[in-house]
């Protein structure tokens, strides 16, 4: 008799080999759609930046990430994204900060009677001055009756049209604070009430400091601008006749950083140029410029406009003025007393600096001037007596050898009862020495002016953009602290005793 047993058994193998074997096919071709999903090609939306989703996480986690240079996430971000590091936030403020200041322009003051009104115009730079007034001294249009107390106004209009801006304030490398620190306290500075200077100051950062942002690096990337010096807000003591409010002695002032135009020995007052008069659009106007006081001639060979200011212990402005009077014509003199407001236009600084080849720049109220930037604008070298006034201010912008474009008369000479003779100590100059120094002078022209934009971008790097990738880099430095274990308080506010000593390292 036949048997089917075997036949059968058979059966029931083959089946389940190709069961097998279909199971095999089936997570092969799964395994093979998941490798095909992963190196899927760019989209055409990455191809100009990464996807969305990503692009915004990595921003998002910007501050805990490396941006050091030759970092792989950095170079991958970098090609993507260029503003990648340089994100800053515009931290909305309460309107009696800002604007509603402006709004009420009648009650601020320069020290003087005049209101500042007039100088809001043009976001900041003042009105401009009329082709019909330069007297042939001026020239491309660029020129603008700007008050030095503006910077604050200037700074934030220039970073409302900033190509880096985000809304999105995890993705900011800084913070920016749009508080007027200098017209709001020129509205009290003198009020013999200390409670009221300090107000301000108080609301601020307790406004600020209830923030979310704040508790990310505890307010170290949060950035302010004053127009005017750090002095102004740095009151030490409770008696009402000392100078200025305490704003900056504020524990969470202590974790902020000030730009101004004069920064005193604590290490977050960092200096910016003073706002000239001077506002190029673009880099033509720059070089026109330039190309027309380094062939200006100059008959005077030293030039100082100032006021004598004789209450002052601490200045050699008294005899300055002798000697330039006693000259024999070598020296200019504009008097810049009250009473004359001949320094409040631009046509009469400029044409006495133009026509001069030194410009001497001793220090007033403060160790810093204005003048000292007119002056370069003008192409005439600087002349300072005095560490403080220029080399131990404005590191980001001026060349750390002094001596390429200007001079130095110790202040000390004169005060050790050594009369220096200006005249001859100039005299004494190889013509082609000052050559060398009127052309480093005429160089530094574009950094330290604050060019008039229309939009974020710019075909040169003007003082605001200096003074952006500074603050960017002190944060950046903070945050490296931070990501290795550091204490980012360190060398962030700290009193520099040896800030003015001469020479400087």
């Amino acid at each position: 008799m036949l048997t089917i047993g075997p036949y059968v058994r058979l059966l029931k193998n083959r089946r389940n080999c190709v069961s097998y074997l279909l199971q095999w096919v089936l997570a092969s071709l799964a395994l093979c759609i998941l490798v095909a999903s992963l190196n899927r090609p760019v989209s055409k939306n990455a191809e100009k930046g990464l996807d969305p989703f990503v692009k915004n996480y990595q921003n998002a986690i910007n501050s805990h990430k490396s941006k050091t240079p030759g970092m792989p996430d950095t170079k991958i971000e970098a090609e993507y994204d260029p503003c990648w590091g340089r994100y800053i936030y515009i931290r909305d403020l309460p309107s009696k900060f800002n604007t509603d200041l402006l709004h009420n322009c009648q009650s601020l003051t320069r020290g003087a009677d005049d209101n500042m009104c007039p100088y809001i115009d043009n976001m900041g730079l003042g009105p401009k001055v009329r082709d019909d007034v330069v007297d042939g001294v001026l020239s491309n249009g660029s020129w603008f009756r700007t008050n030095q107390f503006m910077l604050e106004v200037i700074f934030h209009n220039r970073l409302k049209m900033y190509e880096c801006l985000t809304n999105d304030s995890s993705m900011s490398s800084a913070v920016f604070i749009p508080y007027y620190a200098g017209l709001d306290i020129s509205q009290v500075l003198w009020n013999p009430n200390i409670s009221v200077r300090d107000e301000a100051g108080y609301d601020l950062v307790r406004w600020v400091s209830s923030r979310p942002e704040w508790r990310r690096m505890w307010g170290r990337d949060h950035f302010f601008v004053a127009g005017r010096i750090a002095w102004d807000f740095r009151r030490q003591t409770d008696e009402s006749s000392d100078w200025g409010s305490k704003m900056m002695f504020l524990p969470e002032s202590r974790n902020m950083t000030m730009l101004s135009v004069e920064s005193s020995v604590w290490k977050n007052d960092l200096a910016v140029p003073y706002p000239t008069y001077f506002h190029p659009s673009d880099v033509y106007d720059a070089r026109q410029w330039q190309d027309r006081i380094r062939n200006q001639e100059r008959p005077y060979l030293f030039a100082f406009a100032g006021a004598p200011r004789p209450e002052l212990r601490f200045t050699i402005r008294g005899e300055i003025i002798q000697q330039c009077l006693d000259s024999g014509g070598k020296c200019k003199l504009l008097n810049c007393s009250s009473l004359t407001n001949n320094c409040d236009n631009p046509v009469n600084v400029m044409k006495v600096f133009q026509r001069s080849v030194f410009c001497l720049q001793p220090r007033g109220d403060s160790y810093t001037r204005r003048s000292t930037f007119d002056s370069i604008i003008a192409g005439c070298i600087p002349v300072f007596f005095h560490s403080g006034t220029a080399y131990a201010q404005y590191l980001w912008y001026l060349p750390r050898n002094y001596n390429k474009y200007s001079v130095y008369i110790p202040f000390q000479d004169a005060k050790k009862g050594d009369k220096i003779m200006i005249q001859e100590r100039l005299l004494k100059i190889p013509s082609q020495r000052v050559v060398e120094m009127r052309e480093e002078v005429i160089k530094m022209i574009p950094r330290i002016v604050y060019a008039n934009r229309l939009d974020g971008r710019g075909d040169f790097e003007d003082a605001f953009d200096i003074a952006m990738k500074g603050v960017l880099e002190r944060v950046e430095r903070v945050r490296r602290v931070i990501r290795e274990g550091g204490d980012p308080s360190v060398g962030f506010s700290e009193q520099n005793h040896f800030k003015f000593d001469f020479p400087l390292p």
